[in-house]
C-alpha cells in the first residue's frame, strides 16, 4: 500500500511588480461610454454570429452614408479645393500610408492603405518633426513635447499644434477637421469605417506597447470615441484605453451616437489645431 507523503514548501512571499507607466485598460477604470451608448456589445465578448450581423451591418450603413455625405459634399469639398490651390502651389489631395486592420477568415490582420486628405501643409513639408513629437507624444515626455512646440503643451492639448509646416487655409481646415472630408472615399473603398480608432502611421504604430497594437482590432474610422470624448486633451495612453473600449463595446447604437455627437465636437473645435 502506497503512503502518501504530505510535504510543506515554505511559503516565499514575493514583492509587488512595479506598475507599468501606462497599463492596460482592464488594469484600471475603464472609460465610460457616451449617455444613452448603452447595449449588447458585440466586440471581442459578442458571439461569432453577432460579431458576424454587426459587420455585415455596420459595412452597408457606412456605404450608404459615405455616398450620401460624398453626394452633398462635393460643391464645398471643390470650393475648399479652390482655396487650397489659390493659398499654396501643389496638390489639392494628400496622400499618405496608413495603418489599418481589415477581418479575414474571422481575424483581423493589419492592412496599410493609402489615406486621403485634403492638403494642408507646404508640399516640400519635411514628416521628421511631426515623427519626433509622435515618438515623445507616446513615451509621454512632455519636456520633449514643449521643445517640439517651441513652448508648453498649448492649453494642454496632445497635438503638434505650433507647426510652421500648416499653410493659412491648413490651419482653418484642420480646426474644423474640414480635411478629413476625402475620407468617405476611404470609407466607401473599404480601407475605413465611418466609426472607429483614427488609422495611425506606420512609425506610430513602430513605437507602440504591446498592448496598444489591440487598436488593430477594428477598422479605422473617420470618427470614434476618443474623438467625440477627449480629442487630444488627454495623453496618449489614454487615447489608446478610449479606443480600447470603444473595441470592446461597439455596437451599432454606440456607433449610432458617435455619429450625431460628431459635429458637435467638431465645431467645439476642442483639441484642434
Amino acid at each position: 500500500m502506497q503512503t502518501e507523503i504530505e510535504t510543506h514548501t515554505p511559503t516565499v512571499t514575493q514583492p509587488p511588480a512595479p506598475a507599468p507607466a501606462h497599463p492596460h485598460p482592464a488594469d484600471g477604470a475603464r472609460p465610460r461610454l457616451p449617455a444613452g451608448a448603452a447595449g449588447a456589445a458585440v466586440g471581442r465578448s459578442g458571439t461569432a454570429h453577432s460579431r458576424t450581423v454587426y459587420y455585415v451591418t455596420k459595412r452597408g450603413v457606412d456605404l450608404v452614408l459615405s455616398a450620401i455625405a460624398l453626394l452633398l459634399l462635393l460643391p464645398f469639398l471643390l470650393l475648399l479645393g479652390l482655396l487650397i490651390r489659390l493659398d499654396s502651389p501643389g496638390p489639392v489631395i494628400y496622400r499618405q500610408t496608413r495603418v489599418g486592420a481589415r477581418r479575414v477568415a474571422g481575424r483581423w490582420q493589419r492592412s496599410d492603405f493609402t489615406f486621403f486628405k485634403l492638403r494642408t501643409m507646404r508640399p516640400d513639408a519635411d514628416p521628421a518633426l511631426h515623427q519626433a513629437y509622435v515618438h515623445a507624444l507616446i513615451h509621454d515626455d512632455t519636456a520633449g513635447m514643449a521643445a517640439l512646440q517651441g513652448r508648453d503643451e498649448a492649453g494642454g492639448v496632445h497635438k503638434l499644434v505650433h507647426d510652421p509646416r500648416i499653410t493659412r487655409i491648413g490651419r482653418f481646415l484642420r480646426k474644423y477637421s474640414l480635411d478629413e472630408l476625402p475620407q468617405f472615399f476611404n470609407v466607401l473603398r473599404g480601407d475605413m469605417s465611418l466609426v472607429g480608432p483614427r488609422p495611425a502611421m506606420p512609425y506610430e504604430v513602430a513605437d507602440y506597447q504591446p498592448w496598444m497594437l489591440e487598436r488593430l482590432q477594428a477598422a479605422p474610422g473617420i470618427t470614434g470615441l476618443q474623438q467625440i470624448t477627449a480629442r487630444c486633451t488627454v495623453d496618449f495612453a489614454a487615447q489608446v484605453r478610449l479606443d480600447l473600449a470603444y473595441i470592446e463595446r461597439q455596437t451599432l447604437w454606440l456607433d449610432m451616437v458617435i455619429l450625431l455627437k460628431t459635429p458637435l465636437a467638431v465645431l467645439r473645435a476642442e483639441g484642434a489645431c
